[in-house]
């Protein structure tokens, strides 16, 4: 099947005008081919763009991923699938070890059985129990652990590897030691973290390559004590997420944080929690605490630590987007650089040749949006 008149979002991360086939095993197959069959589908100049890639989202729609509920998380893949997001990585909470492999069996037994309807799963991102306790932000501190690679390597075994990306707070004891073996496992991130610049270099110069949402849960830059960020910023191998709800960090913040990386190195997730889809004053459970949304952001109840956001990864492409921010990096900021981060660029990510079919399309203005999974509509 082949779409034309399309606005394509190409694997050079730029825009172009043509035209794309779906094969019949849900793959792309030629892209802006010069010889385009008469009968393809005219899309009158629509935007396509990769299906979204989420690598930092705990829950939405009531549930969370913490819960090792398997309902729950089909759940959570519809409305992910619903939202754009084709792919996704579900993100832990610190939280006792026998807590987390239930959890993790969940995400193997949905790897396992694809169940149709869903965004697929591609990984695990295992946000703690390994953080500062000062920095811990809504990660609950009964739980919180050093370094402690034999604890990790039991858990990424019981879930068959799905463990993508593990965060670690680099001046713990152990963290150079702990990055050093995780990350011939997988991608080790930087995250709930007091450290300083000597320290966060260390981890980055022995193998980590990811910092876990910018600027939250870190200490701020600072001319005489430069902190985590800057460190991140000099190791050219170390992508950003960051929070765009709007709520987190100010959007000047965001347009520096792009500027700082660049657009090749910066990783846009929603960091929602079950109360994503919900109202206004709805309570939940968050990892054995208790939070609620108020002002269109999650907070611990009686206090003003936000938790997780309420919104979704798209959402945050729109924010992005009208925050002035290039298109073409926003883009690639939820497409294929969360697929390198997950080690899953030689499948999703990009429309390119041999690629799995999943794609959005929309307007100029990212409304009216139409997803694709495998290259079938939902």
């Amino acid at each position: 099947m082949f779409y034309k008149n399309a606005r394509i979002y190409g694997s050079d991360f730029q825009f172009h005008n043509g035209a794309f086939e779906v094969t019949a095993d849900g793959r792309f197959g030629a892209v802006c081919p010069e010889n385009v069959p008469a009968d393809a589908i005219d899309l009158n100049g629509a935007t396509v763009i990769p299906g979204l890639i989420e690598v930092h989202s705990h829950g939405n729609s009531g549930y969370d991923f913490s819960d090792g509920d398997y309902e729950g998380l089909k759940k959570m893949a519809e409305f992910y699938l619903s939202c754009g997001v084709t792919s996704f990585a579900p993100a832990s909470m610190t939280l006792p070890y026998d807590v987390l492999e239930k959890a993790f069996a969940t995400a193997k037994q949905l790897v396992e059985e694809k169940p149709a309807g869903c965004a697929v799963l591609r990984g695990i991102q295992m946000e703690g129990p390994y953080f500062s306790y000062k920095k811990r932000g809504a990660q609950n501190a009964d739980y919180l652990k050093e370094p402690d690679f034999e604890g990790f390597k039991k858990l990424f075994d019981s879930c068959g590897g799905l463990v993508r990306i593990v965060d670690i707070a680099p001046e713990l004891p152990g963290a150079v030691e702990f990055t050093r073996e995780a990350s011939k496992l997988c991608t080790v991130s930087v995250a709930h973290t007091d450290s300083d610049y000597d320290h966060a270099r260390d981890v980055f110069a022995n193998g980590a390559t990811h910092l876990t949402h910018l600027y939250n849960a870190m200490p701020g830059i600072n001319h005489r004590n430069p902190g985590v960020i800057p460190a991140a910023v000099e190791a050219p191998q170390v992508r950003a997420e960051i929070i765009c709800d709007g709520l987190h960090i100010h959007p000047a913040a965001v347009r520096m944080a792009f500027s700082m990386f660049g657009g090749e190195r910066m990783i846009i997730v929603s960091d929602s929690g079950r109360c994503a889809g919900q109202t206004e004053g709805y309570q939940f459970d968050l990892g054995g605490q208790m939070a609620e949304i108020r002002g269109g952001v999650a907070k611990l109840v009686g206090t003003e630590t936000i938790a997780c956001s309420a919104t979704n990864l798209w959402q945050c492409l729109v924010n992005c987007v009208s925050w002035g921010i290039k298109e073409e990096d926003v883009v690639r900021a939820c497409t294929y650089n969360p697929a390198c981060a997950l080690g899953a660029q030689g499948e999703v990510g990009s429309i390119e040749s041999g690629k799995a079919a999943d794609f959005v399309i929309c307007n100029a203005d990212y409304s009216g949006r139409r997803v694709f999974l495998a290259g079938k509509e939902i």
